[in-house]
């Protein structure tokens, strides 16, 4: 080999070792850091009394009301629809007012009392509403319906206490018991059945009113 060859070759060798060596270095960099510690999640410790129980657990910050009552309690009872507040399958009862518990975290309610469908009624002894929605046909596939009876548990309280709705006329007398005003206080429960006529039914046949 001839002094120009033999130069060349060296540098190929000197060009395959040097990037063996940066190979190395980057190998040596990138393992530390896929075998990094995975950073502590902020989380609390807070106590809710749920259908009656007191339960103490620790929660992630981030974990909505709904998760905590599906993933944490396995009370799914509760569903999951939309999981923005839109479409009223996870309505429950927090200190026995109706609420979207896909909006709100569970680590604002420290101490409150949590009412699900599971804390209504069992299958031995149905809540009122529950009956009513069987006697009328008031679901169909049935996801909708825990919302539903919970939110028309939580509407039927609102009405007796007076507060009134968008369709309530005069805001200074106690809101009628009215179809209309059902009507009104369920919109915010989606039925992806259709069943409304039969739900209004049912709830009106507890409140006493004659859609």
């Amino acid at each position: 080999m001839d002094d120009f060859h033999e130069a060349a070759a060296m540098s190929r060798r000197e060009l395959l070792i040097a990037g063996a060596a940066s190979t190395a270095v980057v190998g040596g960099t990138a393992a530390p850091a896929a075998h990094a510690a995975t950073p502590e999640l902020p989380s609390a410790t807070l106590t809710l009394t749920v259908n009656g129980t007191p339960r103490t657990l620790a929660v992630d910050h981030r974990t909505s009301l709904l998760d905590l009552l599906r993933e944490h309690l396995q009370l799914t009872g509760t569903k999951k629809g939309c999981d923005h507040g839109q479409c009223g399958a996870c309505t429950v009862l927090l200190d026995g007012r109706r609420i979207n518990s896909c909006l709100t975290l569970a680590v604002m309610h420290e101490g409150a009392q949590v009412t699900t469908i599971e804390g209504l009624g069992s299958p031995e002894k149905l809540h009122p509403l529950q009956a009513a929605f069987v006697r009328h046909d008031g679901y169909q596939c049935g996801y909708c319906t825990p919302g539903q009876v919970c939110s028309a548990v939580g509407a039927l309280d609102e009405l007796q206490r007076g507060v009134p709705s968008h369709v309530t006329a005069d805001l200074t007398a106690r809101p009628l018991l009215s179809a209309d005003e059902l009507r009104e206080r369920l919109s915010g429960n989606l039925c992806r059945c259709g069943a409304y006529s039969n739900i209004i039914d049912a709830v009106g046949e507890v409140a006493g009113v004659k859609p």
